[in-house]
């Protein structure tokens, strides 16, 4: 094998999300062993200043698609364009982020190219000619190796799975000129929540469960503040209409894998375990000894959240000064 591998980015307003950069460094550490071109393809509306970021992870060949009708990041345009991507590329891989543009992506181009797909996936490599992707299956109790047949194989990888690495590619930037008739949505209304870190681009996260009695995350809030982290909640949390839903961590809610998980009032259902197993390190609070959460965390405190959770906050405080 070597053809090309291309790792489809994702911008928001002009900046690149962290994905973008973990699938560049996954795609580099293919094309280091098969010896074709890392190709990273950046899609948007003005997005020229940021284009050359690409090239500190290790691309070697950018191609931008930079279009007003991508302003918005609509599915159907960037379906449109990361075709012509690929067909501009002729890539033996495709890697893209498993976030909710990048799985809607990847599950549209799969369709439309009649190519093997294997979603939400935490490694990747090439094994002689055959490409082998890793993922988490039955909510994350096993690991599954799965081999893609055929071309381009397509690969959506977890945000966080895999280490975003500095490297210097040779990065010469390339405008391609995308065709976007026939595209049917467009966007009426858009409402952005400001100086919110993303669940799933979080380095910590600080999520509430039915221990919290109600919708007073204040507690949690502040923790998730000091640690410069994202909130989050169970889906219990969710169903009692304390949180939105956006903020849902598990199985039919958001996959987060940050450096620090802590569970505030968190029992540890299957399904929430799915949705953060991939933490590197679980930290636990909750006043049920019993609770299942503490035979899935690394470190676990039996006791009242409402007490525990704020002196860990003003210990923390009293340590940044």
């Amino acid at each position: 094998m070597s053809q090309a591998i291309l790792a489809i980015t994702e911008q928001l307003d002009g900046s690149f999300k962290n994905v973008s950069f973990e699938v560049i460094s996954a795609g580099k550490k293919i094309a280091e062993k098969t010896g074709g071109p890392l190709i990273a393809g950046v899609m948007g509306a003005g997005i020229e200043a940021i284009a050359g970021q690409a090239v500190e992870y290790g691309a070697d060949h950018i191609l931008l698609a930079d279009h007003e009708g991508l302003k918005d990041g609509l599915s159907d345009a960037c379906i449109q364009a990361a075709a012509q991507l690929i067909a501009k590329s002729e890539p033996a891989v495709v890697l893209i982020g498993a976030t909710s543009q990048g799985k809607d992506i990847a599950a549209r181009l799969s369709a439309r190219l009649d190519a093997p797909l294997a979603m939400d996936c935490v490694d990747v490599r090439v094994e002689g000619d055959q490409v082998v992707a890793t993922r988490p299956m039955y909510g994350g109790k096993v690991l599954a190796e799965v081999s893609l047949s055929g071309t381009p194989a397509i690969v959506a990888i977890r945000p966080r799975a895999v280490e975003a690495v500095a490297t210097q590619g040779q990065g010469e930037v390339e405008k391609v000129d995308i065709n976007l008739d026939g595209t049917t949505l467009s966007l009426v209304e858009k409402h952005m929540e400001t100086g919110k870190i993303e669940l799933t681009e979080a380095d910590v996260v600080v999520t509430g469960g039915r221990g919290m009695g109600g919708d007073d995350f204040a507690v949690v809030e502040a923790l998730a503040n000091v640690l410069g982290g994202a909130v989050g909640a169970s889906r219990s949390a969710v169903d009692e209409g304390w949180r939105a839903v956006s903020d849902q961590v598990g199985q039919t809610g958001k996959v987060v894998a940050p450096n620090l998980y802590i569970a505030c009032g968190v029992s540890g259902a299957i399904q929430h375990l799915a949705g953060m197993a991939s933490s590197r390190v679980v930290v636990a609070v909750n006043k049920d000894p019993e609770a299942p959460i503490f035979s899935k965390c690394d470190f676990g405190i039996v006791g009242d959240l409402f007490d525990v959770v704020p002196a860990i906050t003003a210990e923390i405080e009293k340590l940044k000064g």
